[in-house]
């Protein structure tokens, strides 16, 4: 079955071969433009070919046709020279995507339409946020946030979003971007920390075929992926130094090149950096360089600690608690006395540990009422409960000694649960004795310290006093 259709204006007659048999060679299924009532306005077409020539009044008229029945729908400008008119790179603005020149290829058009794939996944992106990137809390400190991020989503500025991890940076990144006038274009995540330095360049800027081993075609970066919208770098911090003049260099000029060509591509990309780090004292470490610090730290904006506005709790569990209900359909309530408890926790891990305590407890007791003995045993004692029972439907073991031999309860007991605990109590020891120096801790548990990054992350570890080094 082809995958998505594509909505063909009239090619010229003299192009050969006709662009449907390559259309068709691709898998997708081409449907003229002559034929629009054929496609149902419920299932839009992976973007409109327009062939550049002629006046683009005639393009003009029949785009906004197309776009009565799917208001979103891409363009990609197939062109008779290398790049496009700028009349109709204007004329056509943020609708066009791509643009392809004359003879088709095969590479060429697959990027292009990929691209198309890509901008169409992130539009669906951006309609369906509601609850998950609205942020929540009417405190001060998020009053604060939010008046700030209606500042500066009216301008095309530089964004530096500080804070420590888990306090919700991308979703903070995600509103800005939804609230200015790129929101109908891509908004593009990259974590800067996950990603290699040797392969950073190539995911930023792409690749040309052959530029390096395992190079077998050519690849748009995520500076081309954000055409028009906005490049999100998570974790600036963790940047290579290399990099770092790489990519100061496009924030000055505006332009870059794929990895393996010479040629130059504009960015009409809207930067949002994020970190965790202190970066003024990585430029007085030598770590991170001021000039890109001071490009990047156009208009700083700080996110407090979870602890810091316990008043937004009661919110954001009930935020929480409503967005999992619609995705995965599990309705769950909480009690004042788990409430009092989850409001005495300081939250090290932030938004993101209580996220996921609100999906475990979901998960324990869908269509429930959650009450301060159901929470985990960790967060009642940091909170002062400990004379709350333990969770009655988590009969969990005693840790048991390496050569002890190991019994499984009459009761029987959650062995998932048992194993991320044993798992936890094992990383927490092992950070003590590191003194909290992520690398070695990863020796002693012989284990990548990429790995032992992750499953900090996932159960809300950090140094004593301060952000995690991950």
């Amino acid at each position: 079955m082809p995958r998505d259709s594509l909505l063909l204006a009239p090619p010229p007659p003299e192009l050969s071969p006709p662009p449907d048999v390559l259309l068709r060679f691709l898998g997708y299924r081409p449907l003229p433009t002559d034929r629009l009532d054929q496609q149902p306005a419920d299932d839009p077409p992976l973007a409109l070919l327009l062939f550049q020539g002629g006046p683009h009044e005639a393009a003009l008229a029949l785009l906004e046709a197309c776009r009565a029945r799917w208001p979103r729908l891409a363009v990609v400008l197939l062109t008779p020279g290398q790049t496009a008119d700028p009349n109709w790179q204007t004329a056509l603005g943020r609708a066009l995507v791509a643009s392809v020149p004359l003879p088709l290829s095969y590479d060429t058009l697959s990027a292009a339409l990929e691209r198309a794939r890509f901008v169409r996944e992130r539009a669906g992106t951006a309609q369906n946020t509601g609850l998950v990137y609205r942020l929540v809390g009417r405190g001060h400190a998020m009053e604060r946030v939010q008046y700030l991020i209606g500042r500066v989503a009216a301008t095309d500025s530089n964004v530096l979003i500080l804070g420590e991890s888990g306090t919700g940076k991308e979703v903070v990144a995600r509103n800005i971007h939804f609230q200015s006038a790129r929101a109908n274009r891509p908004f593009v995540p990259v974590n800067c920390g996950a990603i290699p330095a040797d392969l950073l360049e190539s995911e930023l800027f792409g690749h040309e075929k052959g530029a390096f081993t395992g190079a077998i075609s050519a690849r748009q970066g995520r500076f081309e992926a954000a055409e028009g919208g906005t490049l999100f770098l998570d974790e600036i911090g963790d940047m290579s130094l290399p990099m770092q003049v790489k990519l100061l260099r496009v924030l000055q000029e505006r332009v870059f090149e794929r990895v393996g060509s010479n040629r130059s591509i504009q960015a009409d990309v809207r930067i949002i950096a994020a970190t965790h780090r202190d970066l003024e004292a990585g430029i007085r470490e030598g770590t991170f360089r001021e000039d890109l610090y001071y490009r990047l730290n156009v208009f700083p904006l700080e996110l407090p600690p979870l602890r810091e506005r316990r008043e937004d709790i009661p919110a954001l569990v009930e935020e929480l608690a409503a967005r999992i209900g619609r995705e995965k359909g599990i309705h769950v309530r909480f009690g004042r006395d788990a409430l009092a408890v989850l409001g005495a926790y300081p939250w090290p891990g932030n938004v993101r540990e209580l996220a996921n305590v609100i999906e475990r407890m979901a998960i324990m007791h869908g269509d429930g009422v959650v009450g301060a003995a159901d929470l985990p045993r960790r967060l009642r004692e940091a909170a002062g409960a400990v004379d709350a029972p333990a969770d009655p439907d988590l009969p969990l073991p005693a840790l048991p000694p390496a050569a002890a031999e190991v019994r499984l309860p009459a009761s029987g007991f959650n062995l998932k649960d048992y194993l991320e605990e044993l798992e936890r109590s094992y990383i927490v020891q092992a950070l003590g004795e590191a003194n909290d120096v992520v690398a070695h801790a990863a020796e002693l548990l012989n284990m990548r310290r990429t790995t032992l990054v992750e499953k900090m992350r996932k159960y809300g570890l950090q140094r004593s006093g301060a952000a995690p080094d991950i």
